[in-house]
This record gives structure tokens, sequence and C-alpha cells, in this order.
């Protein structure tokens, strides 16, 4: 089985997106919001069959843990209660492709975040999504939008959404949303400074001390980290901390977004594979052909069919750690066998 831990919902009905639209004009306004549009399920499968699932199926893979697109997550726009909103609708839009869908997607969700509110939308939205068969969430460690007002990953703002975490047993995938400055491109540079920003905030505290369950995803091949991991083993020296296999790999884990062979040849020298997980984010930051290749960037399984794998090695980055880190995926994978 091969299962892509890495999908956004890039290809939402159009009647989704305008009523984002709609509704951040409203808040701007100071008009009631509209009610949410009905979306069939035939204009559901029309937008999945013929672009996820289609490349799903061309390029190998079984499943996809699927989530709303990131980009539009926005949490820097409106204020807590749109976000909330927002939030339910895309949440419950994957909840609907996940029950037309059941061998094909599971479902990851959004958080309502708003820079300097407390954290209880969040936790509350995930546990009814828990409830609908969710198996994990992203988790925005800069809800701002590329301005950086949180606090880091490691303080205790954050601890009740961990707590819940735990308790839930569910991983988080540290992925930031849009950029709202200029400075700081979305896909190729903020996302890989959160990848990166996030590790380093790890590795400077101890949190999963605190939480030795907590798992988190790291996308994008962790950002800058596998490339400078003798910095950050020598930071983690400098620091006084304990080396990263212990202080950290036993909760943090990248997956294989990463559009290049060299860029896959260098993951797997450096990380473990017990940290690696199979992902490809397919229409979503990349989605051109690479001219060298003829193949498209992030057909990531070419990448990972290339490396010199056994058998059991292979199996283990393509489903073996997923259902590791997700049990509730494991469970419903269980139970279906």
């Amino acid at each position: 089985m091969i299962i892509d831990c890495h999908g956004h919902y890039t290809t939402a009905p159009a009647a989704h997106s305008e009523w984002r639209e709609d509704q951040l004009q409203a808040f701007l306004t100071g008009r009631p919001q509209s009610a949410y549009p009905s979306i069939s399920d035939d204009a559901i499968r029309e937008s999945v069959e013929t672009n996820q699932l289609r490349l799903l199926r061309e390029r190998g893979a079984d499943l996809t843990i699927f989530s709303p697109r990131a980009s539009a997550m926005g949490h820097h726009e409106g204020d807590l209660a749109t976000g909330i909103a927002w939030a339910r609708a895309c949440n419950d839009l994957i909840a609907r492709v996940t029950e037309l869908f059941p061998e094909s997607f599971a479902g990851v969700c959004q958080l309502p975040q708003y820079a300097g509110e407390p954290l209880d939308a969040a936790v509350a939205e995930l546990r009814r999504c828990v409830d609908l068969g969710f198996v994990g969430l992203n988790l925005n460690p800069d809800p701002s939008g590329a301005r950086w007002t949180s606090p880091p990953l490691t303080d205790p703002y954050w601890f009740p959404l961990y707590e819940a975490m735990c308790e839930l047993d569910v991983p988080g995938m540290v992925h930031v949303s849009a950029s709202c400055t200029p400075v700081f491109h979305a896909t190729g540079a903020h996302y890989l400074n959160a990848d990166t920003t996030a590790f380093m905030q790890l590795l400077q505290g101890d949190l999963f001390a605190t939480f030795p369950q907590l798992r988190l995803i790291i996308p994008h091949g962790g950002g800058a980290v596998p490339y400078h991991w003798g910095r950050y083993r020598g930071l983690a020296d400098m620091l006084g901390k304990p080396p990263l296999a212990t202080h950290l790999m036993n909760n943090v884990f990248f997956d294989t977004c990463v559009y290049h062979q060299p860029g896959i040849d260098l993951l797997f020298e450096v990380i473990g594979l017990d940290n690696i997980l199979f992902g490809s984010e397919m229409i979503g930051a990349v989605r051109g052909i690479d001219p060298t290749t003829g193949h498209h960037f992030d057909d990531t399984k070419r990448y990972v069919d290339a490396l010199p794998l056994t058998d059991a090695e292979r199996a283990q980055v393509y489903s073996g750690n997923a259902r590791r880190v997700y049990p509730r995926l494991e469970a419903r994978l269980t139970s279906t066998l």
C-alpha cells in the first residue's frame, strides 16, 4: 500500500471559494455573512475524480491524507469568528470527500486560529473533526501570515491543543498558510521558512519531555533542516540539548515533498528511514512538468522509486511510517482489511 501523507483540496468547487470571498467582504463591510452554498455530491466527485484521484491512480498510490487548501486557510484574514466558520466549512467539505471516496482519502482538519486569540475554538474543532473520522490536523505556527507574532511552538500558549492531540492520539502537520507580506513568497519562501523555523523552535525547547506522545510532521522535506543537519546537531550541542536523535526525532517526522532527485537523495542520506513519510502535495505548490525529466515536479514517487532501498524499507516509507504516525488511520485500515 502507498499512502501519500500530504494532500490538499486545491480543486474544491468554485462556490466554496466564492463564499469565502463574500465572507471576508462581509467582515470588512460589517454585514452578516451569507449562508454557505449548496454544493452537490456530483460537483465534489468531478472536482476530485478528474484531479487528485486521477493522479493518485496514474502515479500508483492508494490513499491520500487530505486536508483543506493550505494557502487558503488565511488565519490572518477576518477575525476568529470568521475563521471558525471558514474552518468548519472547509472541514465539512473534506468530510464529504472522505465519505464519497473512503478507500482513497482520509481527512485532516484545518483549525480556526487567529494570532493572539486562545486556542479553545481550535480544540473544539479538532474534537468535532475527530468525531467525523479525521486522522490528524494542520497546525499553523504563524497565523499572522508571515508576521510571526505568535509565541514559539514550545510556549505554553500551545499546550491546550497539544493536550487534546495526545488525548485523541492524532498528529499534526506543521503547515503555514498564505503570506500577507511581499517579503516572503508564500510557497517559495514562507512555507520553507516556517518548516525550518518550527524545527529550530523545537530544538531550543524541551517540548517532548512534557508531551512525549506528541507527533509533528514538518512538511516539504523539513525545509532547510536536512541540508543543514550538521548545523542543527552543532546548535543542539552548543545549547546543551541532548543529541537530536533523542531530543526530537522520536516525535518529529519529515515528508518527501521535495521536487527533484538530488533533494530526495539528500533527505534519505541524512534523515533516518523511521522519520520519513511519503508525500507529494500534488496539485499544490509546484504543478508544472520538469523539462529535464519530462515528468511532473510533484510526482515524488518516481524519486523514491529510484532510491536503492530494500522492499521492506520502501514499504516502511510508503505506508508503514504513516500508519504508525497516524494511529487513527491505522485503525481504519485494519478494520477494513
